[in-house]
């Protein structure tokens, strides 16, 4: 069951929630970015059905079947970076965690599906996620 949109704390918080890009982040590009740079080729936000859900990842080398998730550290939970919000926890918990079970699945549903799933946290350093990307091109 779906629980309530909790009210706003404020319209400052509104707007600031509002203005997070779902694609092409500051992390995602940076590391695309790099591995143009390394010469590799690829698809951006390409679409990928599998028997279970449709996903679009940040990266995806088709030929390879190598998908690639820059995974914000709010959004994702970090166990390093990620919180729950004190104001609203009762709203943001759940969220967060529906986030997490998504992840995973859309994970278990690509390798399922032959494909290979690189997932990145937005802190890690853009040349250890290339390089982890270049790795798993090699293999």
């Amino acid at each position: 069951m779906t629980q309530p949109y909790p009210k706003p704390t404020s319209e400052a918080v509104t707007r600031r929630m509002q203005r997070n890009p779902r694609t092409d982040t500051k992390p995602e590009m940076a590391v695309r970015s790099a591995l143009h740079a390394r010469g590799l080729r690829f698809r951006k936000h390409f679409p990928i059905r599998t028997a279970d859900v449709l996903v679009r990842p940040d990266v995806v080398f088709t030929r390879s079947r190598l998908a690639v998730f820059i995974d914000g550290c709010f959004w994702h939970c970090c166990p390093e970076h990620g919180n729950i919000p004190r104001a609203n926890k009762d709203y943001w918990r759940p969220k967060l965690d529906r986030n997490r079970n998504r992840d995973r699945i859309v994970t278990e549903a690509l390798e399922g599906d032959g494909w290979r799933v690189v997932r990145a946290w937005e802190h890690e350093s853009v040349d250890a996620v290339v390089d982890r990307v270049s790795a798993a091109l090699a293999a």
